[in-house]
């Protein structure tokens, strides 16, 4: 019988403030991205400085406090808020023994961890790659493949060399499996398009409630934790609307501050799924101490996917969480929401149907009998028909209908 208990690694979470962002606020989340990963907070260490040191990023006498610091934590691992060079991780592991990380390679581990369908697990890859190959470093001439002997002489090839040769060789499989998954997406939103499917998606920042909502709307079961990054992979599901027509609602990757540049190329093509959207559900965690800095978050990445202009309801999530919050006003695009419990549901379903373009209206229509193909033409024009009545003047028809169509029927 063996012991498969895996160990919880303690981790000391290493920031250096330079006065450009909230490093407390910035090492809290840390420290919620290393539980996501299965590691507890064993110490804290915020050094001010001017700017990071570019050989130790906290200074070498700092570091040896730090080792000590460690040991006395009884850490075994040392977590930088920063993306990290080769070099600086290397020297940091000399001074102080001990493994060390950084925040880019802790959100790509917690990805990896995370992601389930085929394609999150490419796009996972991909990036792990591109950050392997941007921090590859040679450790001088023990890496050389060169050996004495017939057929060894001339330059040769390093293993660095060989490393990043192997490397870039798998970026290009993996760009090119993600290629054609992105083609196969296209193919499918085209469709979507033909067919006059009108789709939402709900964004926001990570942990806000974006699954929670999901679910509750459409019972999609999707993994829902109070964890950074539950749920990474795309998920669909049609969503009646009050004024009766149907939308797609799609849950999408959840966001964060300082975002790997890896994992936004990487995750280009889910993060789409809002750009192409007709309408975004902008989903935000009203209870959150940063709640401001969230939706500065997700505003600046939407632009950044020319998302400017699409139609967009802001839902204010976690109200139960929040005193006070009956008293932060609501709007046309503005509703307060409990994902869990389902208040502000109905707002809420009101707002994306008021909000959604390509207005339609129900009502009852009469389409003469020498007319009957309008009724087709509803269908395929993205209206509904609840009920028909066929009377002496034709089909009298309860329907959703197009503002375009109701143009036809009137005779306008």
């Amino acid at each position: 019988m063996y012991d498969n208990e895996q160990t919880i690694s303690r981790a000391v979470l290493v920031t250096v403030d330079t006065g450009e962002f909230d490093a407390e606020m910035s090492v809290k989340e840390l420290s919620e991205l290393a539980r996501t990963a299965g590691a507890e907070t064993a110490a804290v260490v915020i050094q001010k400085r001017p700017s990071p040191d570019t050989a130790t990023y906290i200074g070498s006498g700092r570091l040896e406090q730090l080792r000590g610091e460690a040991e006395m934590a009884g850490a075994d691992l040392l977590i930088f808020d920063c993306e990290l060079t080769a070099n600086q991780t290397r020297n940091i592991e000399q001074i102080t023994d001990i493994r060390v990380i950084d925040r880019t390679t802790l959100i790509l581990d917690i990805f990896a961890m995370r992601a389930a369908s085929a394609e999150g697990r490419i796009q996972v890859e991909l990036a792990q790659q591109k950050y392997r190959l941007a921090h590859l470093a040679g450790k001088g001439v023990q890496l050389s493949r060169l050996g004495g002997g017939i057929g060894t002489r001339g330059p040769g090839e390093t293993k660095l060399e060989t490393d990043r040769r192997h490397i870039r060789t798998r970026i290009g499989q993996l760009e090119d499996e993600l290629e054609q998954i992105r083609r196969h997406r296209d193919l499918i939103r085209r469709r979507r398009k033909k067919d006059n499917v009108q789709t939402a998606a709900i964004v926001g920042y990570t942990n806000a409630g974006k699954s929670t909502l999901l679910n509750a709307l459409t019972g999609a079961g999707v993994l829902s934790e109070d964890k950074l990054f539950a749920t990474l992979d795309v998920t669909s599901r049609a969503l009646s609307l009050p004024d009766g027509r149907e939308v797609l609602l799609s849950d999408t990757v959840g966001l964060i501050r300082r975002l790997p540049h890896e994992l936004v190329n990487a995750f280009r093509s889910t993060l789409e799924e809002a750009a192409n959207a007709d309408i975004i559900v902008n989903v935000l965690d009203i209870s959150s101490p940063t709640a401001k800095e969230e939706q500065e978050v997700t505003d600046k990445l939407l632009a950044e996917l020319g998302c400017a202009d699409i139609p967009r309801v802001t839902v204010l999530n976690k109200c139960d969480k929040l005193p006070g919050a009956e008293n932060i006003p609501e709007d046309s695009t503005t509703v307060r929401i409990c994902a869990k419990t389902g208040e502000g549901f109905d707002r809420l379903l009101s707002a994306v149907a008021a909000n959604l373009p390509g207005g339609y209206e129900r009502g009852i229509f009469t389409i003469p009998y020498d007319r009957q193909g309008m009724i087709n033409s509803i269908i395929e024009d993205g209206g509904k028909v609840f009920s028909t009545e066929y009377t002496g003047e034709g089909a009298v028809i309860d329907a959703l209908v197009s503002e375009k169509m109701v143009k036809m029927i009137r005779g306008e």
